[in-house]
């Protein structure tokens, strides 16, 4: 696990609710349990002021992070796809891009995941494709400088016609064999903690168990139930993830409080 991933994941997951902000200190203790080291955290929590998703700031605690209102946008629409909070649907058109790509092939590769994230896939090399629009498309595609075009379009043939798109554009396969690995993968782990386990642990399984799922953000486009195959194993991936999730839930609140209780508790006694 990297620490820059697992810092937007530990923002995202916890500290958003918590006003988005946090102590260095509070950062280091609370990814100490996923074998990140704090030299591996201080480097990315630079390289993420530098890229714009986080803003330096003092607390009474310390030095500390708050995020952007870019990386707010970013976390926020994380969260409704991981957690499903809004409802699928479809109203038979697709959103399409036909642009041209940048000669690096480093910048290529980056404007394909960020596309990938929005929850758009390719056609061919320059024409990509999603079943509802990407609220940030445009601004991520001035930003990157790609001149490119916009299309709302609609299949003559109906469903059946936007289903073949749909398996032009995405691997379905690849994604259902994908989401039958993470149960198999993620079960035993999450198995290993009980009511006996400490907070600490429980913690540490879940947020292992929401990195693990976060990554179908850049794989899954959550495509509309009609354009899905029978059986999607998404279905069963995703009530697995639901009920493990807040399982754990609560241990590992309580021990992401007591980490950035520790803060303020240093923070008061120093200030006596």
């Amino acid at each position: 696990m990297q620490a820059r991933s697992a810092l937007f994941d530990l923002y995202g997951d916890h500290l958003r609710a918590r006003g988005g902000r946090a102590p260095v200190a509070a950062l280091v203790k609370l990814l100490a349990p996923l074998g990140i080291a704090p030299p591996a955290v201080r480097t990315a929590v630079s390289r993420m002021v530098r890229q714009g998703w986080l803003d330096p700031l003092k607390l009474a605690s310390g030095p500390g992070y708050s995020i952007t209102s870019k990386a707010a946008r970013r976390l926020d629409e994380a969260a409704a796809r991981i957690y499903r909070t809004g409802r699928i649907g479809w109203d038979g058109r697709f959103d399409l891009i036909v642009l041209e790509p940048p000669n690096a092939r480093r910048e290529r590769q980056r404007l394909a995941a960020n596309l990938t994230f929005l929850g758009y896939g390719t056609l061919d090399e320059c024409t990509w494709v999603a079943t509802r629009p990407g609220e940030d498309v445009d601004m991520l595609l001035s930003e990157a400088g790609v001149r490119y075009e916009r299309f709302t379009a609609a299949h003559a043939a109906g469903t059946p016609g936007a289903m073949a798109v749909v398996r032009r554009a995405w691997n379905l396969n690849e994604i259902g064999q994908a989401y039958e690995r993470f149960v198999t993968e993620q079960r035993p782990l999450i198995a290993k903690v009980n009511v006996r386990s400490g907070d600490e642990e429980a913690y540490a399984a879940r947020f292992r168990l929401v990195h693990a799922w976060r990554t179908f953000l850049f794989r899954d486009p959550q495509l509309p139930p009609a354009l899905l195959p029978e059986r999607w194993p998404g279905t069963a991936a995703a009530s697995f993830f639901d009920r493990h999730a807040a399982r754990l839930r609560p241990a590992a609140d309580r021990y992401v409080e007591r980490c950035l209780d520790a803060g303020n508790r240093i923070a008061r006694q120093k200030g006596r």
